[in-house]
């Protein structure tokens, strides 16, 4: 952003093309418009921006909200949408500041302002929802509208990741009559500019979404009608995607059947991608949990086998990850693989127990979420726990939760360890340190490390995001020495479609965007 210039790297790959005499892209075909129905396995946790911090509400969030600014696929530099432009006004990177479009209005037909930016920054900080976004502005420290088109933003720190922030779900727009300054809006009304409107929504089952005819931004042009499904696990959506039932699925269908799908199928496309979604087991830190010393989590470290797990689980879809900080970002390095070089190893764990002078086995509470991972959830609890047993060295009580249940619990900390999988909120290695690791992070572990912050906060001041290497690589091998989380695996991305939709490879790109009207009929 500003005069960032990382290179993301998202590789995409087109595995599958039309068979039956090639294809075209869809784009430039005549379009038919009939709704698109994508079928996905991750809910809406809200509907209003400042309650919700989850990949499911935030893909909806990018397409029926608007942001100052937003991301074209694969670049990590942001561009103007519900801006004209946006830049820092000072070389210390604490002074942010916006000119609105003119031309964008919401459904009431009142013209957005500098005002309703204002209000949408400033009530996700003064609700302050356990499961919101309200970390991402950690340095976000007054708002104001100086005219009814320029906005101001004055950060209690230098923050070059600041403008990333601005072009995440958490920054979206939302109209100042409709939303209260101090509470979440109840019920089941959106009122946003983004590229489309929704039209109806009932929860965890369907979401209606038709172009907006008003919208102005960066977009040239809307997409299609567009019909999102919300499945409980992938089991259920795979049986949809056999049925015809949905045209693309995104998020996620089984891994055995993602395994054996065909290339050569001229009935489906498949892209897949590299992904910056990463999954993690997050551990208590607190002086509550028996994992409050660091050796008895070291040892936890020393016991888990990725390579394993992403074999016996997910069919090698997933890669093994051994750091906060996934590959393909600045900075990436591997010191759970270095540090614990030659694991599993249960010796080694054995004697950190017996240098923490614990009884054993060590008894430990293990939560997931069982909804929405296709069964998939439940058999990596399950294979964690048989490793985390091994030598007798732990007793692990495993339970799954609904998603909602999930979250509270671990926002409430009531959990010695939990995995969750985290999809980066922008293209910045920051987004991993500061959310994963910083003190107050989002998964709640209770670590806090004064050089690990910091690390972060240092990071913040490089405009030049490519000079963060050092920093990361110094707050990687602190995380794998303090292990408040263990690396577990990196994602893949699959988006499956018929042969009659296009445009699949750009739903989604590490950017934090769902881009729903990239999707096109022939």
């Amino acid at each position: 952003m500003r005069s960032l210039r990382l290179r993301f790297l998202v590789a995409l790959l087109v595995l599958t093309v039309v068979a039956a005499g090639g294809w075209r892209w869809l784009s430039q075909q005549t379009e038919d418009h009939e709704a698109i129905t994508v079928g996905t396995t991750e809910p809406v946790t809200s509907l209003d921006p400042a309650g919700a911090y989850d990949s499911g509400s935030w893909a909806l969030f990018s397409n029926v909200f608007q942001t100052l600014l937003t991301f074209d696929p694969g670049d990590p530099t942001p561009v103007p949408d519900a801006a004209e432009r946006c830049d820092f006004e000072d070389e210390e990177l604490r002074l942010f500041r916006c000119r609105l479009r003119h031309d964008i209005t919401f459904p009431s037909g009142r013209t957005l302002t500098a005002a309703d930016v204002k209000h949408s920054f400033d009530r996700v900080k003064r609700i302050n929802s356990d499961v919101g976004p309200t970390s991402l502005f950690k340095t976000l420290d007054t708002v104001s509208a100086d005219t009814s088109d320029t906005v101001t933003f004055r950060l209690s720190a230098p923050d070059a990741t600041f403008p990333l922030k601005v072009a995440t779900g958490a920054a979206s727009i939302v109209d100042r009559q409709k939303y209260p300054a101090t509470s979440l809006r109840a019920g089941s009304a959106v009122d946003g500019t983004g590229p489309y409107t929704l039209s109806a929504y009932t929860k965890d089952h369907q979401a209606d979404l038709n172009p907006n005819p008003h919208y102005r931004g960066y977009l040239h042009e809307t997409g299609n009608p567009i019909r999102l499904r919300y499945y409980p696990d992938a089991h259920t959506l795979a049986r949809a995607w056999k049925a015809q039932q949905v045209d693309v699925t995104s998020r996620t269908l089984p891994v055995d059947l993602l395994a054996e799908l065909d290339p050569g199928d001229p009935t489906l496309r498949m892209t897949a991608s590299d992904t910056a979604q990463t999954h993690n087991l997050y551990l208590n830190t607190r002086k509550s949990s028996p994992l409050h010393d660091a050796r008895v989590r070291r040892a936890m470290a020393w016991l888990v086998d990725r390579e394993a797990l992403s074999y016996t689980v997910f069919r090698n879809t997933v890669d093994p990850l051994y750091s906060v900080i996934p590959s393909g970002m600045t900075g990436h390095t591997t010191p759970f693989f270095d540090d614990y070089a030659g694991g599993p190893n249960v010796e080694k764990a054995r004697e950190l127990l017996s240098d923490a002078g614990v009884s054993l086995p060590v008894r430990i509470t293990f939560g997931y979420d069982r909804g929405r991972g296709v069964g998939v959830s439940t058999k990596e609890a399950a294979v964690l726990k048989k490793q985390l047993q091994t030598g007798g060295l732990f007793t692990v009580d495993v339970t799954g939760y609904q998603w909602a249940d999930f979250q509270e619990r671990w926002a409430a900390g009531t959990m010695d360890a939990w995995a969750v999988s985290w999809v980066a909120d922008y293209p910045d290695p920051e987004t991993f340190g500061a959310a994963l690791v910083e003190t107050g992070s989002s998964m709640n572990t209770g670590y806090s490390n004064a050089q690990v912050d910091h690390l972060v906060g240092d990071t913040r001041r490089l405009a030049n995001r490519g000079r963060t290497a050092d920093a990361f690589d110094t707050l990687q091998a602190r995380v794998a020495r303090d292990v408040p989380l263990i690396p577990l695996w990196q994602r893949k991305d699959y988006v499956v479609s018929t042969p009659y939709v296009g445009g699949g490879q750009y739903l989604q790109d590490g950017t934090g965007v769902f881009r729903l009207w990239r999707l096109r009929r022939a």
